[in-house]
């Protein structure tokens, strides 16, 4: 898994799990203390993936406490162009776009995200998120992309402000209690992610937010490992649904947790029901999409120790499958449309991760602000990672049958840098923007166009992705990672089957080609220590892709090699 190891797997329970099992993760008070080779340090995360962030301080009992933390990120990227869908638009605004029809080749981006914290004793916290600036300050614009939630068409980098979290947290005898705009999070983040997780590469953009009451508790007791939690609310954004967009989905959620130390299991269960209230190229004719369907979850991680003489080594490993399961009138055909059908929805999907920690000891400690404070040992480091991770999204081959199978990972579980997160992801993008074009479909485009760009997303695909970080400082990262995929059905262009009958990929190729290629990334990364708890980060990130022949066009043609750099800079406070 590309993204770092959630060793909790935490619905919106991200930290409620922590906040009600810190008590009895280890041996209880009394107990003869367990060899301490046999333990999995408590911040074990850190070991697998150091981002360098400033750790939250816990709050103490009749004090009370303030804390502000967050990053400033930029990146500098340089990408290679590669063939998009043209449309009439295009080639009006575009001349030439047909060669590069995405139009970014040099850009620079970056974010400034805060996180205030206020806390009232141990019990009560007033927890906030804000990106107080994001988005593309310098450089290409891409164009035609606009159906992409971040489509770097414009500069609004110093003009996007995106209010994330503004929730209160409180720990009563019986459970825990949140109530306000929170993100949700679970498992591996293949379905609920709430887009602040750190990744090996790549980053998170945006993020699930609910307005949301959740409550969690033990119900056999305090010191049991079970937990169980219960919310409800209306999702403000995530990968299917915009509040300021006019999209109301509102949603509920079910899930169970037990845990043992850094092993546990969960399931997750969540009832969504959404509208969007649209007229048919006259107000008068009012009708709303409707999308309704149950998603369930089930996640599970371990991380146990791997005896041997000389520094700690640890096994890990985490897992993550989904099936939803419902119906929507978002996707239909006229004929449809006209018998009053809607669609039903049948995906599923899922990821295996399995990795090696091989563990140092830092015998001249330097000044590194990355330490838990949930009392491991400070000079304990991941020298070596090796991980590999497997998945499976399922695919749709006939988008005019009336069932969609197409599943989609959230777009925040990374998985390399650019086949998902680029190619896949503007090529989907473009295509949505097509099947809108008025020079070709008239001033109604085709339903549930919102549906389908990915976001950068897995999406309809089987993937296997070796990743190995190598350590040769304790705050200098060598990284490495393999993307080898190929679709899980027919790679179909819904525009091109609307608009020309005809059933070809996105290129207007052979669909029954399901190799989408190999991509190889690398990077590094150099953590640097400053006074006032303050972490610059430095570094460098690459990636290039070997293009099958799901993305080739109709001559055969497999599409030009792309390859993407990114430098980084970055600071934590």
């Amino acid at each position: 898994m590309l993204a770092p190891v959630t060793l909790r797997p935490t619905v919106p329970l991200m930290s409620v799990s922590l906040l009600l099992a810190s008590a009895t993760a280890y041996a209880d008070e009394g107990e003869a203390p367990k060899p301490p080779q046999l333990l999995v340090p408590t911040d074990f995360d850190r070991l697998v993936l150091d981002t360098g962030r400033t750790p939250v301080t816990p709050s103490e009992p009749r004090l009370l406490s303030f804390q502000i933390h967050g990053e400033y990120q930029a990146r500098a990227n340089e990408m290679s162009s590669f063939l998009l869908t043209p449309t009439a638009t295009v080639i009006n605004a575009h001349p030439g776009a047909t060669g590069d029809s995405l139009g970014q080749n040099f850009f620079i981006n970056h974010w400034l995200r805060i996180t205030p914290r206020f806390s009232i004793g141990d019990k009560l916290t007033f927890v906030g998120q804000m990106d107080v600036l994001t988005g593309l300050v310098l450089g290409d614009t891409a164009h035609d992309t606009y159906t992409d939630y971040t489509p770097n068409d414009s500069y609004n980098g110093f003009s996007n402000v995106q209010p994330r979290w503004l929730y209160l947290e409180w720990l009563t005898p019986i459970g825990l209690l949140r109530a306000g705009q929170q993100g949700e999070h679970w498992g591996s983040g293949i379905v609920a992610n709430d887009g602040d997780h750190p990744s090996t590469f790549g980053d998170y953009r945006y993020g699930d937010i609910m307005e949301e009451i959740l409550f969690a508790t033990k119900p056999f007791g305090e010191r049991s490992p079970f937990v169980v939690a219960v919310a409800g609310g209306l999702v403000y954004r995530d990968n299917f649904a915009r509040l300021t967009r006019g999209e109301h989905a509102w949603q509920g959620v079910v899930a169970a947790l037990y845990q043992e130390g850094m092993n546990s299991l969960g399931v997750y269960g969540v009832y969504r029901y959404q509208t969007h209230d649209e007229t048919s190229a006259d107000p008068l004719y009012p009708y709303a999409d409707k999308l309704e369907v149950g998603v369930l979850d089930a996640a599970g991680n371990f991380a146990v120790p791997i005896p041997k003489p000389g520094p700690p080594a640890y096994l890990y490993g985490n897992a993550e499958a989904a099936l939803e399961y419902g119906t929507t009138n978002e996707e239909r055909t006229i004929q449809m449309t006209q018998n009053g059908q809607t669609t039903d929805v049948r995906a599923y999907g899922g990821s295996v991760a399995a990795g090696i920690v091989l563990g140092a000891h830092d015998h001249e400690p330097r000044k590194r602000k990355a330490q838990s404070p949930m009392g491991s040992r400070p000079d304990l480091y991941g020298k070596l990672v090796t991980q590999v991770e497997v998945g499976y999204a399922s695919g749709d081959a006939n988008p005019l049958d009336g069932v969609e199978h197409r599943f989609t990972f959230n777009p925040n579980h990374k998985v390399g840098l650019l086949l998902f997160d680029e190619v896949m992801r503007f090529q989907t993008a473009r295509a949505a923007v097509a099947a809108q074009d008025p020079y070709l479909v008239g001033p109604r485009p085709a339903p549930g166009l919102d549906l389908l760009p990915t976001q950068g997303g897995v999406s309809g695909a089987q993937y296997v992705n070796p990743t190995v970080v190598y350590r040769p400082l304790p705050n200098f990262d060598l990284k490495g990672g393999a993307v080898l995929a190929q679709s899980t059905a027919d790679v179909v262009d819904p525009y091109r089957l609307v608009t020309q009958g005809a059933y070809v990929n996105y290129r207007g190729g052979d669909p029954t080609r399901h190799d989408l290629g190999f991509e190889l990334d690398a990077g590094a990364e150099w953590r640097i220590a400053l006074d006032n708890d303050l972490t610059l980060q430095l570094g460098v990130q690459g990636g290039v892709l070997f293009p099958g022949g799901a993305l080739a066009d109709a001559m055969g043609q497999e599409l030009k090699t792309p390859y993407l750099i990114i430098e980084r800079a970055g600071l934590q406070f």
